[in-house]
């Protein structure tokens, strides 16, 4: 039966409800402990990923560092390049104007050569000359010989004989003179042809060795070619390098954010599980406040209904299952409210 309870002796089921309500407390105290446990928990990964925000933004600062030795280095390969790109320019232009004297020497050579042997065509035709004009001398002497036996011989004759005599003798002084004269312009011609033959042979040594300036000069600029391609590779590896590590810098940098974040949502959640452990924690204590204990000393205030019949014994009061109405003189204290 529903009755209310009024203290020792009263109606209700006070042992009931008081093992209901602790069992309340119970719960709410098991729930303040799990959100107590839980805002443990989130602080600990707020800690963690605090931990893991640092780090990353650590690793994301030393990325950024090779970064920009990476792109010191490709500007240090570049200017090596251009430095070597420029070497190979002027070993080119140099190797060009040596070949260039080089061909003009062996112009001059071809041209000395060719002077020394038209000297030595016009010495050998001074030479043949010569010859002819010795053997014309001879001629003219043996004419002589015969027109002197035939002047001996022939005394009639003798006058136009020694006048024939003394015109072939001197035609042949002459024809001897001439020979001298050829002969010397052919000593004249082999001298010219000598000297020529002399500046072709320096001229030609002249261009042997400018031609092995210009191929040293063409080698040089080769391996300046070479190298300003090796520094050309170099730099565009640097460069490279240091676009990879810029964008590690960035992965990083995006790790270090995202950590920073989940940091940050952690401690939100743990701010969040704190203050549900402490609303927990409060309304335990409220319904611990207000729970009717089993044993012990209590003040109960208000008017307590329960909805059986209260078991156990009272000591110094009266338990009745039945019911009854207030005496008289309880409802006229009052107003009648008891």
């Amino acid at each position: 039966m529903s009755g209310i309870y009024r203290g020792p002796g009263g109606t209700g089921d006070a042992t009931g409800d008081a093992a209901s309500e602790a069992a309340l407390a119970v719960e709410k105290a098991a729930a303040a402990a799990a959100s107590a446990t839980s805002a443990a928990a989130s602080a600990t990964a707020a800690g963690n990923s605090a931990t893991a925000a640092a780090a990353s933004s650590t690793n994301a600062d030393t990325q950024a560092t090779n970064a920009a030795s990476s792109a010191s280095s490709a500007a240090t390969s570049a200017t090596a390049a251009a430095s070597s790109a420029t070497s190979a320019a002027s070993s080119a232009t140099t190797a060009a104007s040596e070949a260039s004297g080089a061909a003009d020497s062996a112009t001059n050579a071809a041209a000395s050569e060719t002077s020394a042997s038209t000297y030595a065509s016009t010495a050998s035709i001074q030479a043949t000359n010569a010859a002819s004009s010795a053997s014309s001398a001879s001629t003219s002497a043996s004419t002589a010989t015969t027109k002197a036996s035939e002047a001996a011989t022939s005394a009639t004759n003798a006058a136009s004989s020694a006048s024939a005599a003394s015109t072939s003798a001197s035609n042949a002084a002459t024809s001897e003179t001439n020979a001298s004269s050829y002969a010397s312009s052919a000593a004249s011609s082999a001298t010219s042809a000598s000297s020529s033959a002399s500046s072709a042979s320096t001229s030609a040594s002249t261009a042997t060795t400018q031609a092995t300036n210009a191929s040293n000069s063409a080698s040089a600029a080769s391996t300046s070619a070479t190298n300003a391609a090796s520094s050309a590779s170099s730099a565009s590896t640097s460069a490279t390098n240091a676009s990879n590590s810029a964008s590690t810098a960035s992965t990083q940098a995006t790790n270090a954010a995202n950590s920073a974040s989940s940091a940050a949502s952690s401690a939100t959640n743990a701010a969040s599980s704190a203050t549900a452990a402490a609303a927990s924690a409060t309304e335990a204590s409220n319904t611990l406040a207000s729970t009717v204990k089993l044993t012990g000393d209590q003040t109960i205030a208000g008017i307590k209904t329960f909805s059986s019949t209260i078991a156990g014994t009272v000591t110094n009061g009266v338990v009745t299952t039945g019911s009854y109405s207030n005496p008289t003189w309880l409802t006229s204290i009052n107003g009648g409210t008891y």
